[in-house]
């Protein structure tokens, strides 16, 4: 059995993998800012180690991985879940606004990661899953910068699979769709507070569209955090794990029109190219 390392654990599918994990017999280290949100969904056991974690913080994140290794003796298995929501146009997202989901989302990630990678090689082996977003393949108006922090997420993690690999250690970007959580309620998903009417048919839309959605959205955190479960369980993990069928569709038909413009600009692409003398 492994020990995983879960962030954002008390709600969503934070919650619903380290459930998922304690049931198949791991032990859990999981982690949120109020812990006690954890041990009263999941109970006490000998395998729950709850701590507290905000992710901005490098001295709780080194704290919550001491613990974890004194408790547990190692960290096989790090789920970096611990997120936030931001709905509204470009133009209209402050600079406080952009920085505060900026600050969990990516740099949040990165503070963990420096606190788990150590142990991880150390042992020269395990697993880590940072939790992505079908927002981190494709952008849609009124999500750009809650995007922006996935595209980022996606970015760090294709280069960390590649460095990490030789030790040992594989690395997966999980993508999910639309999750039946509480994701799309105020306590999660931040809305710009400027509104600019130019904007009401495209920024504005997907602030309606995040209202009326709320409890409507198709994915199961259940079932997902079982697919996260099954894939950490795998000889080779896949670098990209999408997950729902709105996702597999959306990035499908991403990886299409990127393909047709490269098709339709590949003579202007190639005449930049130094000529050889």
């Amino acid at each position: 059995m492994s020990v995983w390392f879960v962030t954002g654990a008390s709600r969503g599918l934070g919650l619903e993998i380290a459930k998922a994990a304690l049931e198949r017999g791991h032990s859990v280290v999981a982690t949120a800012r109020d812990p006690r949100a954890i041990e009263e969904a999941l109970g006490r056991s000998d395998a729950l180690l709850a701590l507290p974690l905000d992710v901005t913080s490098q001295d709780q994140a080194d704290a919550a991985v001491r613990a974890a290794v004194a408790r547990f003796g190692g960290i096989d298995v790090l789920v970096n879940n611990a997120g936030r929501g931001l709905v509204g146009a470009v133009e209209e997202t402050s600079d406080a606004e952009a920085r505060a989901v900026f600050d969990i989302n990516v740099f949040g990630l990165l503070t963990v990661l420096r606190a788990v990678t150590p142990v991880l090689r150390a042992a020269r082996g395990g697993r880590i899953l940072n939790i992505s977003s079908t927002g981190g393949v494709v952008a849609w108006a009124g999500w750009g910068v809650y995007s922006a922090t996935k595209f980022a997420l996606e970015g760090i993690t294709e280069a960390l699979r590649l460095e990490l690999a030789p030790l040992g250690i594989q690395v997966t970007s999980v993508q999910p769709g639309p999750l039946r959580t509480d994701f799309l309620a105020s306590s999660s998903l931040a809305q710009v507070e400027r509104v600019i009417d130019d904007y009401a048919s495209t920024g504005g839309a997907s602030r309606e569209w995040a209202g009326a959605n709320h409890g409507l959205q198709e994915g199961d955190p259940a079932k997902a955090a079982q697919a996260v479960l099954t894939v950490a369980d795998l000889p080779e993990m896949p670098a990209w794990l999408p997950l729902g069928t709105s996702t597999l569709a959306d990035v499908r038909t991403k990886i299409a029109a990127v393909g047709a413009e490269l098709e339709t600009w590949q003579e202007l692409s190639r005449s930049t190219d130094v000529v050889p003398a």
